[in-house]
């Protein structure tokens, strides 16, 4: 990349670009949980995993960048009624690569996996329940939204909670007392909770912007896609939590959550089935008339990741072949979506460099268009 394309992507970086390391990481932390393991998947999940962790830094070093060489166009984006939703893209991305070096990053790392998953969940973390306060206050009190402006991105911010859920139980048994795991359960079941109810509040407004004013911007179709996000996250926590009762809980109190884990999870992923049936007649019925490639292309990935590790969780805490063979499947269609993603967004940044033109101004319709 030449030098003025390289001023050019700094100028106007804006905070969906982290869906890329989100979207790249899920492929790592889904293979490394399916339960049909393969010594070679696992290899191949330690190469996508790395090169996560080097997209998040160059994307970190960029956004440095942004912020210093062009403050006012950085300071702009909060102010934005569609990419403010996104400022939740980069604790997740941060979120994503920890829990990656967890469950991958050991043979390359040694005991420094364990800290650099700490580091970056206590930094998503607190990033994360930021964004869930910070960004729908501004949703109160300045970005003057209403229900018919709803879409998938509104989901952006209030997520990050429930990823810290899960990666927090992944890393409760590496504490070294009974007392401290369950602290810890106690701090995840709060984020778990402070996410999910936020993220069936915005979830029925996305139901009824959709009844009311229809599917709307073709560019804006993609970003149904999110609302798989907090739906499979979430059976992903409850099934992460059950797992890392084992050894801290009493056995019949653990005996009991992972009998919740599943109650939850079972109907969760129903409805996630449901809404996935609905986002893909959607997407289908927009690609007749033409789907712009646009950044939003990203939430084909990550929401959908989120499912493949529900069900795996699930696929463990019952012993089902059938949850066991849906992840498969779930996770085999995954990786040809973000191949196909991935590649989009390559040639769109490095050949055609469309993706790296300045943003257009605030529009004056409140149509969400495309970001």
């Amino acid at each position: 990349m030449n030098t003025a394309t390289r001023r050019l992507g700094v100028s106007n970086l804006t905070p969906n670009w982290f869906a890329t390391v989100m979207g790249t990481g899920i492929i790592a932390t889904s293979a490394a949980t399916l339960p049909l393991r393969a010594p070679w998947l696992l290899v191949a999940a330690r190469g996508v995993w790395v090169l996560a962790t080097l997209l998040l830094l160059v994307l970190l070093a960029a956004t440095l960048r942004h912020h210093r060489r062009y403050p006012r166009i950085a300071r702009s984006h909060h102010a934005h009624p569609v990419l403010a939703h996104f400022y939740g893209a980069l604790p997740m991305a941060i979120l994503t690569v920890g829990s990656g070096a967890l469950l991958l990053g050991e043979p390359m790392l040694g005991r420094a996996a364990v800290g650099l998953a700490w580091i970056c969940w206590l930094v998503g973390t607190v990033g994360g329940v930021a964004c869930a306060v910070i960004i729908p206050l501004l949703s109160f009190t300045r970005l003057r939204l209403g229900p018919g402006d709803a879409f998938g991105g509104w989901l952006m911010p209030v997520v990050p909670p429930m990823v810290s859920a899960t990666g927090g139980a992944l890393l409760t048994p590496t504490l070294d007392t009974a007392a401290r795991r369950a602290d810890m359960m106690l701090v995840c079941a709060a984020l778990f909770g402070m996410s999910l109810i936020a993220s069936l509040i915005i979830i029925g407004f996305i139901w009824m912007r959709l009844i009311r004013r229809g599917i709307g911007a073709a560019g804006a179709v993609p970003t149904y896609w999110i609302v798989l996000g907090p739906l499979g996250q979430s059976v992903t926590a409850a099934s992460a939590l059950a797992a890392a009762a084992r050894g801290t809980l009493s056995p019949s109190h653990a005996d009991l959550l992972n009998a919740l884990a599943v109650a939850y999870g079972v109907p969760v992923l129903g409805f996630a089935l449901l809404w996935a049936i609905l986002a893909a007649a959607i997407t289908a019925k927009t690609l007749v008339h033409g789907l712009p490639f646009s950044l939003t292309w990203w939430s084909f990935t990550f929401p959908v990741g989120t499912c493949v590790t529900g069900l795996s969780g699930l696929a463990a805490r019952t012993g089902s072949p059938a949850l066991a063979t849906l992840a498969a499947i779930a996770f085999a269609l995954l990786v040809a979506v973000w191949a196909l993603v991935a590649t989009r967004t390559a040639w769109g940044t490095f050949v055609r460099r469309d993706l790296l033109s300045p943003a257009p101004s605030l529009p004056e319709s409140r149509e969400v268009g495309v970001v």
